[in-house]
């Protein structure tokens, strides 16, 4: 299995042994690094984009991550550290004089395609780093693609129906698809969570981007077969049911093509976490189980957009990976991306919508970039040859590989939305116990209970840093999902104890 690594000083191809990336983990490729380039300084940790915004846990799996077979990936090194080690048989070595620093240097070319240069640093210490002029003329070149082995590297015989099925895993005829794996209902979001999402960005009159996850069900649709011969009804496709918004933690990042960064959920070597809120990440998928609830899309904010421009590529990129993950690989899902902004009237708009199998797999390739130039175009990467309308093309437009959902609204009728979102900056409430007090005190009034107003998505995570998660949450989730089992007496005393509640609930 090839990955391709992006550097600052040439793209390095690196070999691993795992077919089905199921096992093998960011920090392999790290391993794989290290066995020919032992003294490798990273300036950034390896990431998705060019950017380096966007990195890799190294405890996670490569089949997690979405990364396959020729993904690129990115990073910056040191040049000065990334020698590799140099096999006993090399083919010249010539001296010459590097004019910039008036230190003598030698350029080795190695019989393994590895180019490297030994200088005489100001400190009169030698040192062998990368000769970016000599890997210029190297195998790169020969490849069977840009970024890819020569052919006969990779076999020493080849038949003219070998070298097409090979060539034609490179080849993407875009198409769009007009089939969408949400059925009639679409998506249905609820109400108040909608309402909150974009109230926070009216703050900021839509120029802020931002992210949450959608939490809620995948609800199965039957509609009637009209061939008698397979029967009467069948089910197809599902509907999605939004209960809850989680907004993981981020921050805005004018340079990023999102416009936001999702920040790692990371602790310090001690075990604590280095922020008071950093733990919540980590929560939030186990509440949605005991609550009955699962991810089932994302939703984006962003600034308003000239008519017809609904996708940047850089969502488009971030919607696959998320429909990857969602689906565990190339395969249909019901994962659904709902964005928001401001539309006609300055009236708030949501639209959802999915990306293309073809967009799928061509980001699991590595095959689509983003285009500064133009952020309503995809760039080909130039491994890869794109087909559009019989002629061969090196952007793609956006809305190829986008397919349109049906939204509809709903007042969910389990969960409430009145506790202040976790993750936010500049609001007007923040998550505390005095704002739990404010909630739960409203119990026994107005038809309120304490489960009902207990029964909101932000405050239970908010909850899990006072609770047992495995031990307590648990109990305290399954009360709210089925009301006819009570809520334990001590967990009432313990949660108005936090709050501070001092009357009867």
């Amino acid at each position: 299995m090839l990955i391709r690594l992006q550097t600052n000083v040439g793209i390095w191809r690196i070999e691993l042994p795992d077919p089905s990336m199921a096992t093998v983990k960011v920090s392999d490729i790290l391993q794989s690094i290290a066995q020919t380039r032992p003294n490798v300084v990273y300036e950034t940790s390896l990431c998705f984009d060019p950017a380096y915004k966007r990195a890799l846990e190294h405890h996670s799996s490569l089949k997690t991550l979405g990364i396959t077979h020729g993904s690129m990936l990115y990073c910056r090194v040191d040049p000065s550290t990334c020698a590799s080690i140099l096999p006993s048989s090399t083919n010249t070595t010539t001296t010459v004089m590097d004019t910039t620093n008036a230190a003598a240097s030698t350029t080795t070319s190695t019989s393994s395609g590895h180019h490297t240069k030994r200088i005489i640093a100001a400190d009169g210490t030698i040192q062998l780093v990368h000769d970016p002029n000599a890997a210029a003329s190297s195998d790169e070149d020969k490849g069977f693609r840009k970024g890819l082995l020569p052919l006969r590297d990779m076999k020493m015989q080849w038949t003219l129906r070998d070298f097409m099925d090979l060539d034609s895993r490179f080849v993407y005829k875009i198409k769009r698809q007009d089939e969408r794996w949400i059925g009639t209902g679409g998506v249905s979001l609820d109400t108040a969570n909608a309402h909150e999402f974009q109230l926070y960005l009216r703050k900021f009159n839509f120029q802020r981007s931002r992210m949450g996850f959608l939490y809620g069900r995948f609800v199965s649709e039957k509609i009637e077969n009209i061939d008698s011969k397979i029967g009467s009804s069948t089910t197809k496709n599902q509907k999605v049911i939004v209960e809850a918004i989680y907004e993981p933690r981020q921050e805005i990042d004018a340079d990023s093509p999102e416009g936001f960064v999702l920040l790692d959920n990371t602790n310090d070597e001690d075990g604590t976490d280095f922020q008071s809120n950093s733990s919540y990440d980590s929560h939030v998928d186990t509440i949605a189980s005991y609550l009955g609830l699962q991810k089932v899309g994302w939703i984006y904010g962003h600034k308003p957009r000239e008519p017809g421009f609904h996708m940047s590529a850089a969502e488009i990129i971030m919607a696959a990976e998320l429909q990857l993950e969602a689906a565990e690989g190339v395969n249909p899902t019901p994962f659904v991306t709902i964005k928001v902004t401001l539309g006609e009237n300055e009236q708030t708009s949501f639209e959802a919508f999915q990306v293309s199998l073809q967009a799928m797999e061509m980001v699991a390739e590595g095959a689509l970039e983003v285009y500064p130039p133009d952020p309503k175009l995809c760039l080909v990467n130039e491994t890869f040859t794109a087909i559009k309308e019989g002629k061969e093309c090196k952007t793609v437009e956006g809305e190829f590989f986008l397919t349109v959902v049906p939204i509809a609204q709903h007042a969910s009728e389990v969960f409430v939305c009145e506790f202040p979102k976790l993750n936010r900056e500049f609001d007007d409430r923040h998550p505390s116990h005095d704002e739990m007090k404010k909630q739960l005190s409203k119990s026994g009034s107005s038809g309120w209970t304490f489960v009902d107003l207990l029964a909101d998505f932000n405050l239970l995570v908010y909850l899990c840093d006072y609770l047992d998660v495995k031990a307590d949450m648990v109990k305290v989730c399954t009360s709210i999902v089925d009301r006819e089992i009570p809520l334990d007496e001590g967990y009432r005393l313990i949660i108005g104890a936090l709050a501070k509640l001092d009357h009867a609930y």
